[in-house]
């Protein structure tokens, strides 16, 4: 019977592996937003000093696994196989939960997962045993800790409060110092503020970051905890004076010194304190198989009260293992990008790409700043209004938006880490239940307002973003709770069959997510690959054009003769596919038109026709993806509604104008794509016959009306069809003879 045991935990084992890989995607954003936000220094040294501080971090971290063995349940009144399908329940949930937040770029506390995963699961069992046996529900307390579970929630309200206000609050003093040109101030506040900050990083190390590490005694660490006036006052005198001499001296940046000290130190506290969220209920489960080998025991019978032992420590090459994992994953992540690129985008600088749609909510915040806003102004004196606003005044930037700006400065970089640090320091020094990762997004967000990043412009979108982040952290611990619960009593009630089943499922549901997030990142780098701000020129302008004009003639063509092809088929899947190619072409015409501003801004004083050329172009295009949408949809609509097929000679009929069309949108296609332009002539002067054709056809549906048509909704469809069909060409052609008189002018 123990040969099971040892395939559970075979299995958790490569559970941990899998769960370290979606937990580090998910808590890079704590220490990695700052330093790639501000692009202080390279990405990849940016990943080196990250990347030492994770190794670091994870192999002191052996004093902060008792969470998992004992923290949330009473091992004593659990058995050996209890507490395994305890945490078989726990890193399968895990796993799911965090895989979904990171394929959505949402930030979470692993934290908060793992403690309710580790509650819903030991309620689950408690129940078990209470229905199956004489207690009642009063005894349920007997077998969970709950006070850790109601810390949380308290956590999530106190890290996000007071993160946000603390964050505003320094960054404004800051930018009021240091203003968006901080170069020359540096010189006469640059090493106070170094001081402050290189300190209050160093003291979080200390406090926070090397909290149960394996080579700090209890002892030595009540040490530090009386003493930490006297080490904060040490601190500050020492590197106030190592800041002067550095910027005196060496002309060093001291902000690009507190955002790579400020990086390590986050990401030595992340893997010294949260790795128990990846790997602790592993190696607690090893530590129960160590106690229950050799007893003699049936693992239903052996109660597990030796878990509870605080003398119990990880392994340390469990530890080594677990940080080598945790860089790799650090480096070769794609989903931990698209989390951080969420945190960066809610807190940069200037407008640009919004992620997420306003709500009422945020409408309605917006609005009430803007009344609070001009309610200030009035009571303001006019001077100290220019005075302040003249601090907030940004950098100009060169007229080409370029992918390698920083999405805010290293002021506020500094300050983001400088904060989170203090912030998370006091908390773990009061006892107080900060996150991390509250504290790091929040401090962020704050910043950000603090900055006026969030602008008339921006506002409605940032904060509809943050409420859906924060929203997300309230779901966790639900979603957690309820998820660990239904695996924990499958795994009780079915057994090897549901063990080896969930296992399955797993597999198939991190296969399918990863495939999925590959095809979401290949339609965003597509999409962004239409981005081009650096056209400056007439030609510049025609060759882009060009090519943007090809794709959309390419997707026209496969999209409408795939529809066309599908609705004869009343094929309701492939249509539904077809839907989202089309909002798929959309949302690259949209893109292209979010760029407009800045291309215009680029052109050379002799080509400012060309502006007014390129929107022309993609209103036509705007036109034309319209057509399609309304087939599409109309199609659609159709086939989900189970209205009657279509007759034989409208298939027919649609069949026709397909081909026609095709051949058209061929043509043009590899004309434009060569910029070979000398059959647009030909195309235009037979421009006629395509719309000739669906004129006739028009015709021949209203003699079938008045003769052998009975069905209004055929009618209706095949009407609707041929009308847009006809307004897409007649988009097609305009566009020609806009790119012919282009062209001709500016040969």
């Amino acid at each position: 019977m123990e040969q099971i045991y040892v395939i559970m935990l075979l299995v958790l084992g490569v559970l941990a592996v899998i769960d370290l890989v979606v937990g580090v995607s998910n808590d890079a954003v704590n220490f990695l937003n700052s330093a790639v936000g501000s692009k202080a220094v390279s990405f990849k040294t940016t990943m080196i000093v990250a990347s030492l501080g994770v190794l670091v971090g994870a192999m002191f971290s052996s004093g902060m696994m008792e969470i998992a063995r004992s923290g949330i349940f009473v091992p004593s009144m659990f058995s050996f196989n209890d507490v395994m399908i305890i945490f078989l329940a726990v890193m399968i949930s895990d796993i799911l939960l965090l895989d979904v937040f990171n394929s959505l770029g949402l930030p979470t506390s692993t934290t908060v997962s793992i403690i309710f995963e580790l509650l819903g699961a030991a309620v689950c069992l408690a129940l078990y045993k209470i229905y199956t046996s004489d207690e009642t529900l009063d005894h349920l307390g007997m077998y969970i800790n709950t006070k850790k579970a109601s810390t949380i929630v308290y956590s999530i309200l106190l890290s996000v409060i007071l993160s946000f206000s603390l964050g505003s609050f320094i960054q404004y003093i800051s930018r009021l110092i240091f203003t968006f040109h901080y170069e020359k101030k540096l010189k006469y506040f640059g090493a106070i503020f170094g001081g402050v900050a290189i300190s209050a990083i160093s003291f979080f190390i200390l406090i926070k970051g090397l909290k149960g590490v394996s080579f700090i005694s209890a002892t030595q660490f009540d040490w530090i905890d009386k003493h930490q006036f006297l080490i904060l006052g040490i601190l500050f005198v020492f590197f106030l004076v190592l800041s002067q001499i550095l910027i005196s001296f060496f002309k060093v940046n001291i902000l690009r010194v507190i955002i790579l000290i400020g990086t390590f130190a986050l990401a030595l506290a992340f893997a010294g304190n949260d790795l128990v969220n990846f790997i602790g209920v592993p190696i607690a489960a090893f530590n129960s198989y160590q106690i229950f080998q050799g007893s003699g025991v049936s693992g239903d019978d052996f109660m597990m009260g030796a878990l509870a032992n605080d003398d119990i420590v990880a392994p340390f090459y469990f530890l080594m293992f677990a940080g080598v994992v945790m860089v790799i994953t650090l480096w070769t992540s794609k989903k931990a990008k698209s989390v951080i690129e969420t945190g960066v985008n809610l807190s940069r600088q200037g407008d640009g790409d919004e992620k997420f749609t306003p709500n009422t909510a945020s409408r309605v915040i917006v609005r009430m700043g803007v009344y609070v806003g001009q309610a200030i102004n009035i009571f303001l004196p006019k001077k100290l209004q220019i005075k302040i606003d003249s601090r907030f005044i940004n950098v100009e930037k060169s007229k080409k938006k370029s992918e390698d700006e920083p999405a805010f400065d290293m002021v506020r970089a500094s300050v983001n880490l400088m904060v989170a640090s203090i912030l998370i320091s006091i908390g773990t020094s009061l006892k107080l239940p900060l996150s991390t990762t509250y504290v790091t997004f929040m401090v962020a967000m704050g910043t950000s307002f603090a900055d006026r990043a969030w602008d008339r412009e921006s506002a409605v979108y940032r904060i509809a973003g943050v409420f859906k982040v924060i929203g997300g952290w309230f779901f966790t611990a639900i979603i957690a709770f309820v998820l660990a619960f239904v695996m924990a009593y499958i795994l009780k009630v079915g057994e090897i069959f549901a063990f080896v089943g969930l296992l399955l499922l797993l597999g198939i549901i991190l296969y399918k997510s990863s495939r999925k997030h590959k095809q979401k990142i290949k339609i965003e780098e597509e999409i962004k690959s239409l981005r081009k701000e650096d056209i400056a020129t007439v030609h510049e302008m025609i060759t882009e054009s060009s090519a943007q004009i090809s794709k959309v003639f390419r997707k026209t063509s496969a999209l409408y003769s795939n529809v066309i092809d599908n609705l004869s088929l009343q094929d309701l899947a492939k249509l539904k596919d077809n839907k989202k190619d089309q909002k798929k072409l959309e949302k690259e015409i949209d893109e292209l038109k979010s760029n407009v501003f800045y291309l215009i801004k680029n052109l050379d004083d002799t080509s400012v026709d060309a502006s007014k050329f390129y929107i022309l172009i993609l209103g036509y295009l705007q036109d034309m993806v319209q057509s399609i949408d309304f087939i599409t949809s109309t199609s659609y609509s159709h086939v989900n509604n189970n209205h009657k097929h279509l007759k034989f000679n409208q298939i027919r009929d649609l069949k026709t104008i397909d081909r026609q069309l095709q051949n058209l949108l061929q043509l043009l296609e590899d004309s434009f794509k060569t910029e070979d332009f000398y059959k647009i002539d030909l195309i235009l002067n037979d421009k006629q016959i395509l719309l000739d054709t669906v004129s006739e056809l028009i015709t021949k549906q209203i003699k079938r009306i008045r003769t052998t048509e009975t069905s209004a909704k055929n009618s209706k469809l095949y009407f609707a069809l041929l009308l847009e069909t006809n307004d897409l060409v007649k988009s097609l052609m305009g566009l020609l003879e806009l790119f012919k008189e282009f062209n001709k002018v500016n040969k």
